[in-house]
């Protein structure tokens, strides 16, 4: 076979090879040709300047049963490892590291997607062990095996290769994992255990040394352990993070520890339960403990590093130089995981802080939140939020702030309790909109706002107020895209709103937001969103709002609403997942008919004593206690002289039956907000408001197109 084969013919296996005869220096080992069941060495001829330089790249081809069918490890570096034709290539690795390797070398023939760069140990045969970077590739097709490419790691490469790899997540999981792997090419079982505070993202500067409390966060290879033994996740007893506290605190000064053998290390543990908890399994062995340092003065451990190893094979002075540098040279990257921890939990709990609640008797509210990857910047500016109003409405506001981290989740927190305050105090939604679209103005002043290098212009919100007794929903959109609405016979689709430029817009741009009253019968379903849930590179919007609209009919009236809208976000969420993604489901329940009454009265000076007359019947007829009549009508009879006093046009009373209470409301035409004060001893009036606050357990207004509602609640 030649062992230059053509370009149309070359597999992975291949290009490796040629890259061994074109960088072997002359006289070192070069590609190998296949000759029946052996390999042969070749020499290569190369630039005579460089040649003592030694080769450290070499080549294992595997059939699709993993076994090796080529192999190019002809070097001096890889003397002893038993790598001919026809061995399965396992035999090469230490047993602990059999079912890892082998899932991964399966993950790369399924998928096709190599893997590449990551540190292993081979295993020669007089049983030492040659640390190496192995990457694992598909081989091209009819072949359909594997090529593995391994460098063998020279101290230095090995240090610079393992703080790359290291550094290359903020997940503070997978930072400690990629540290123990690297300190696996030191010993047999290499784990990692971090202060609780640091696994959760707590400040560590300023606490006792005494006081660690471990968390195991990392523990490779990847196999079963006895009962008793602690893996990733668990907490490590109290005796063993003191023991191991002290250990590395030697005279208030971190220091790296070794204990020599098996014997050593139960005298030193003493309890069977530490044994049980850090010595892993049956092992006779010894162990080096290196505190991970923060740089600081005083310097704090972070956590501990522990290697395990047999004990004939005890650590060299130069390998314990190499294990300290390691772990100082990455222990930064463990203190930066966990501020990026501190910060990805703080905003998450903003987050969570503004999901909505359950809803009411009158409406069912069901939510999703998924963020789109938790390891780059956190959380991002998606929110969405449900709450009923003192009027007996409920609010439903979903935004999408521009952004990810601590500025897009401050400006996210300001925008929604500004929502929620302004609705609670009766604006309606284009009002509220309006102001929204001045805080982000004013946040985006480099003058008097955040001036971080932070913008929420563009930022979107959508608003809308369901009236359970009218059946309707009133909404406003500010960039937003439009909700989805199911009418009770199935049909689905977005809504016709106008678009509107995004809030904080430029003067120029801006309009006056849109109001939009829609009919929502019992039974009907409304989704709000952001656009990360129907964005897809694959789709147009149009067909991603679509795909929303057939996914929110298939709704059930019976289905659990939280569980639909699982479902829906695991149908319909793009992945990979490039966004955060929201959903909001509402059902509308609304009042039963009976539940609610209407009167109309021109405000005329007999318009209270009819306003009694009605009320008093109507409670008499939902058997109301007469101490709630009582109240209820003289309420009611306030309301109405205020109004035919103080505002003109007709007057309209209603009267809703909810829950607990009775809500009272009286509409007119005035636009004057009434105001509670005190009467003077002479005082005519100003004591109606007085009566009214004494009476109800709260009590508000709301503002209307045509004038004002002033409601009010009585227990009952």
């Amino acid at each position: 076979m030649d062992s230059t084969p053509s370009p149309s013919s070359s597999s992975a296996f291949d290009l490796v090879s040629r890259a061994l005869g074109r960088y072997i220096p002359q006289g070192g080992a070069a590609a190998a040709e296949p000759r029946g069941d052996r390999t042969t060495r070749r020499q290569v001829p190369d630039n005579p300047a460089a040649g003592a330089q030694e080769q450290i790249l070499g080549a294992v081809n595997l059939d699709r049963d993993l076994i090796i069918t080529r192999c190019n490890l002809e070097a001096p570096v890889f003397a002893g490892l038993d790598a001919a034709a026809g061995r399965p290539f396992v035999d090469l690795l230490p047993p602990g590291d059999v079912p890892t390797v082998t899932r991964r070398l399966r993950q790369v023939i399924d998928s096709g997607e190599a893997h590449v760069a990551r540190i292993q140990r081979l295993r020669r045969g007089d049983g030492s062990e040659l640390v190496v970077s192995m990457s694992i590739l598909p081989s091209a097709a009819p072949e359909g095996g594997l090529t593995v490419s391994v460098i063998a790691m020279a101290r230095r490469l090995h240090l610079y290769a393992a703080e790359t790899a290291i550094g290359t997540s903020l997940d503070i999981g997978e930072t400690a994992q990629s540290l123990a792997e690297s300190l696996l090419a030191w010993g047999d079982v290499a784990a990692v255990d971090l202060d609780f505070s640091v696994w959760t993202g707590e400040g560590v500067s300023g606490r006792a040394h005494g006081r660690i409390r471990l968390r195991r966060a990392a523990l490779v290879p990847d196999r079963v352990w006895p009962d008793g033994y602690m893996t990733p996740g668990d907490d490590l007893p109290g005796d063993a993070s003191r023991l191991l506290a002290q250990a590395v605190l030697r005279d208030d000064a971190p220091q790296t520890i070794v204990i020599p053998d098996g014997e050593a290390v139960e005298r030193v543990f003493g309890s069977p339960r530490v044994a049980r908890a850090l010595v892993p399994g049956d092992l006779s062995a010894g162990v080096v403990c290196i505190p991970l340092v923060l740089d600081s003065v005083p310097p704090v451990v972070l956590g501990v590093a522990e290697v395990w190893r047999r004990a004939d094979c005890p650590f060299r002075d130069s390998e314990l130089f190499d294990l300290q540098e390691l772990v100082a040279r990455t222990a930064h990257h463990v203190d930066l995981a966990r501020q990026h921890q501190r910060e990805h939990t703080q905003v998450l709990a903003l987050q969570r802080r503004l999901l909505p609640r359950a809803g009411g008797d009158t409406i069912e509210i069901a939510s999703v939140y998924q963020p789109a990857t938790p390891d780059s910047a956190g959380v991002g500016g998606d929110w969405v939020n449900s709450f009923p109003l003192p009027d007996g409405r409920t609010a439903l506001v979903v935004g999408d702030v521009v952004g990810h981290g601590l500025g897009a989740a401050a400006t996210m927190g300001q925008l929604s309790m500004e929502a929620r305050a302004l609705l609670s105090a009766g604006l309606a939604p284009d009002q509220v909109l309006e102001h929204l679209d001045e805080t982000v103005t004013v946040l985006d002043d480099a003058e008097s706002g955040l001036a971080a290098g932070y913008s929420a212009l563009g930022s979107t919100c959508c608003i809308a107020l369901y009236d359970p007794v009218g059946h309707h929903v009133t909404l406003s959109s500010a960039g937003h895209l439009p909700p989805i609405l199911v009418s009770p016979d199935g049909r689905a689709g977005p809504l016709a709103i106008r678009p509107h430029p995004g809030l904080g817009a430029e003067f120029a741009l801006r309009e006056p937001f849109d109001v939009y009253t829609i009919g929502v019968p019992p039974g009907s379903v409304l989704a709000l969103y952001t656009d990360g849930l129907v964005e897809d590179p694959a789709l147009s919007i149009d067909e991603g709002m679509g795909r929303l609209a057939d996914a929110v009919a298939t709704v059930h009236p019976w289905d659990t609403l939280q569980r639909a809208a699982r479902h829906v976000v695991s149908e319909l969420a793009p992945a990979p997942q490039r966004d955060d993604v929201t959903l909001l489901l509402a059902r509308m329940i609304g009042y039963r008919k009976g539940d609610t009454a209407t009167w109309r009265l021109a405000a005329r000076d007999d318009a209270p004593a009819r306003a009694r007359e009605h009320v008093s019947e109507l409670l008499r007829q939902w058997r109301t206690r007469d101490d709630t009549r009582h109240n209820a009508t003289l309420l009611v009879s306030e309301l109405v002289t205020n109004a035919v006093r103080y505002a003109t046009g007709p007057i309209t009373v209603r009267l809703i039956r909810a829950g607990h209470g009775l809500l009272c409301e009286v509409g007119d035409t005035g636009n004057g907000r009434p105001r509670l004060r005190r009467a003077g001893l002479l005082d005519d009036g100003g004591r109606g408001l007085s009566i009214v606050h004494r009476l109800t357990t709260r009590w508000g207004v709301r503002w209307t197109d045509t004038g004002k509602v002033v409601w009010a609640e009585v227990a009952r």
